[in-house]
């Protein structure tokens, strides 16, 4: 199935109040500062999104709420995968019923594919329970531990599912990227999943990237991509080592729990993380926006007016 999917992709923190419950309220800011700051889609229920982390009906009133606040331009990504088979498919036909642009699901982490067989067939069944949709493999082998090459997925994958538009590539294996992206002629899509090193993506071929700090440092990644389109690979090279500087300082405090403190610090508080996830105290939020406007972070990033 083609993609249409392309430019800067934002996978959203989930928003919760601070009794750790759902806090709905907060997605139309979230989408409109994405559509405002040039990005072209929403990934849900993610990494960034605490997925794994929320209930089943919690996704489905996550995916419904980004639906009815996504404006025209922004497209949704639904990821819908679960450690189980039965819920995964739930949450595709779900992301159908309510007009998602697309579904994706990351491997199974506890029982775990053994082969490509297995990891086909359990992405063929989720894929088949939406058949309208394109669907992504969301590969991520640091959290899953699935560490199955995607230029041997997707031969595989290409002979038994028909909505298979491409790939969540989060990984910093440049071969198989390299690999799979020439894969029939570049026919799938290789959504680069690894901000840090974008760049490198770009000169493989990527078109399209999925990201975290496309929530709120997508003017710095734009430019990155327009210096590199244009050619000029000393601008992009210089705007991709004050995303690695920026991206230091955030993992020096967290990592997701210091992404979520970012959205705070640019005015869309999206409230806490979820255990087992630990939250940054109220020092640390100080000292992490002391640490990013030194390093001139407030002067690129996207900021609620």
């Amino acid at each position: 199935m083609k993609s249409t999917l392309t430019g800067l992709i934002a996978a959203p923190h989930t928003p919760f109040r601070a009794d750790g419950a759902l806090d709905l309220s907060v997605v139309p800011r979230q989408a409109t500062l994405l559509a405002r700051n040039g990005v072209t889609g929403a990934f849900i229920c993610g990494t960034t999104g605490e997925g794994h982390s929320l209930t089943v009906s919690e996704r489905q009133q996550v995916a419904s709420a980004w639906r009815s606040a996504t404006p025209t331009g922004l497209q949704l990504i639904v990821h819908v995968g679960h450690l189980c088979l039965a819920e995964s498919c739930a949450l595709a036909r779900h992301a159908a019923e309510i007009g998602a642009d697309a579904i994706a699901t990351i491997a199974p982490s506890f029982f775990k594919p053994t082969g490509v067989a297995e990891l086909v067939e359990y992405c063929r069944q989720i894929a088949a329970a939406a058949p309208q949709l394109p669907f992504y493999y969301y590969h991520m082998p640091a959290m899953t531990g699935v560490s199955i090459p995607v230029a041997e997925f997707l031969p595989a994958a290409a002979r038994v599912i028909p909505t298979l538009a491409g790939i969540k590539f989060t990984h910093e294996d440049l071969f198989d990227y390299g690999r799979s992206s020439e894969f029939e002629k570049g026919r799938y899509t290789m959504l680069f999943g690894r901000d840090e090193i974008l760049l490198a993506g770009l000169s493989l071929g990527a078109t399209g990237a999925v990201g975290s700090t496309y929530n709120y440092a997508s003017p710095l990644f734009l430019n990155l991509m327009k210096a590199f389109a244009a050619g000029d690979i000393a601008t992009a090279r210089r705007e991709q080592a004050r995303a690695r500087e920026f991206i230091t300082v955030l993992n020096q405090y967290g990592g997701l729990a210091a992404g979520k403190a970012a959205m705070k610090l640019i005015g869309v508080d999206c409230g806490p993380v979820r255990l087992p996830l630990r939250q940054l105290t109220s020092s640390q939020e100080q000292s992490l926006r002391q640490g990013l406007d030194e390093i001139g972070f407030f002067t690129y990033c996207s900021q609620v007016a």
